[in-house]
């Protein structure tokens, strides 16, 4: 099993201890994993603006990067999503508009291929590996948002859910309007300011509610919105990702 991760440009440039925890993770249950370097954004922040003649090129440059690899782990629900839903929109577009047939034939062989071996972390371990005890330790109480991308598109259902009841000494708060979204969305966070910021303060005050230490999610934006607020308001809730749970076991805060 060649396993690649596609670590992505949020994590790579601001949460890197996330990609870290992955690598920690999956090879404590015996995975190789390979970083491929040519990787780089997958596009979405250009497609969801509206610019997706734009985002072809990275479709291209992703599907070269992860060519020889049996499955593609992201620790990104929103990335995965775009690879999963959205790649193979460009190319069914591309399609439609008539382009030439060489370029329509890469773009589609390209999305086809990405799309079928891409995981979200929490689907790989339990679809694939077969695991829900990762033999993680974190004795904190942690509430669990469910992100719009891995609830709405991936239908990640109780997958993360059932791999944090059996981290050893968690204790899983209930998070009221859990299925809320939080108001990041990417782009709609910048062209909607101000209710992309009044649906983040109605999640942080339903986070801080439930008395968790932490608030974790299969996605480091929606945290990093989430989060940004919590601080601002001087909750003691700190943001963490489910990868950075399901990797301790020293049971430490990040």
């Amino acid at each position: 099993m060649r396993v690649g991760l596609f670590v992505t440009c949020v994590n790579d440039t601001l949460y890197p201890r996330t990609g870290r925890a992955v690598v920690t993770l999956l090879e404590r249950l015996g995975v190789h994993v390979d970083f491929p370097m040519d990787q780089s954004c997958c596009g979405q922040p250009l497609y969801n603006t509206g610019y997706r003649h734009h985002t072809e090129p990275l479709l291209l440059r992703h599907a070269a990067a992860f060519r020889d690899h049996d499955y593609i782990v992201t620790p990104s629900g929103s990335c995965a999503a775009m690879v999963r839903d959205n790649y193979p929109r460009i190319a069914r577009r591309a399609a439609f508009e008539g382009r030439g047939s060489r370029e329509v034939t890469a773009l589609a062989e390209a999305a086809a291929c990405t799309a079928s071996k891409t995981y979200e972390l929490t689907e790989f371990l339990v679809d694939v590996l077969g695991v829900t005890d990762v033999g993680a330790r974190f004795p904190h109480p942690v509430t669990y948002h469910p992100t719009c991308h891995g609830l709405r598109v991936l239908g990640l259902r109780d997958r993360p859910r059932r791999l944090l009841e059996h981290v050893a000494g968690l204790d899983l708060r209930e998070l009221g309007g859990a299925e809320e979204c939080c108001g990041f969305g990417g782009t709609f966070a910048v062209k909607n300011a101000a209710v992309s910021a009044a649906m983040g303060a109605d999640k942080a005050r339903a986070v801080t509610a439930t008395g968790a230490h932490a608030v974790c999610a299969v996605d480091n934006s929606c945290l990093m919105h989430i989060g940004g607020i919590l601080s601002r308001d001087n909750s003691p809730v700190r943001p963490v990702h489910i990868a950075e749970i399901l990797a301790s076991t020293d049971g430490n805060l990040p």
